[in-house]
């Protein structure tokens, strides 16, 4: 069974939890949809409009991502392979400070 997506109340509170916990304060915006003609800042709806799309479209995405497993790998151990570390250009930096 698939899961339910998300309602937009249930985005928002998602969205304004995250926000508030680095600190950002969505109450601050002028209220509706209008931007402020003294400040340029954009309407608080629209803010949360533009947060919902970018969840609904691109978290789902990010998070279903893997590495692609390297070339002539046994399929059974792909999920595994896939997480090794990214190729470093200088891996002498990396190596040192682990000794």
């Amino acid at each position: 069974m698939a899961p339910t997506p998300p309602t937009d109340a249930e985005l928002d509170v998602m969205i304004r939890a995250r926000l508030a916990s680095l600190g950002i304060d969505l109450d601050q915006l002028p209220p509706g949809t209008a931007s402020d003609p003294a400040t340029g800042s954009p309407g608080r709806d629209s803010v949360l409009a533009s947060l919902r799309s970018f969840v609904r479209g691109t978290v789902g995405a990010l998070a279903a991502y893997q590495l692609p497993a390297p070339a002539g790998s046994d399929p059974a151990h792909a999920a595994a392979l896939s997480q090794q570390p990214a190729p470093m250009l200088y891996p002498s930096i990396s190596t040192e400070w682990r000794k």
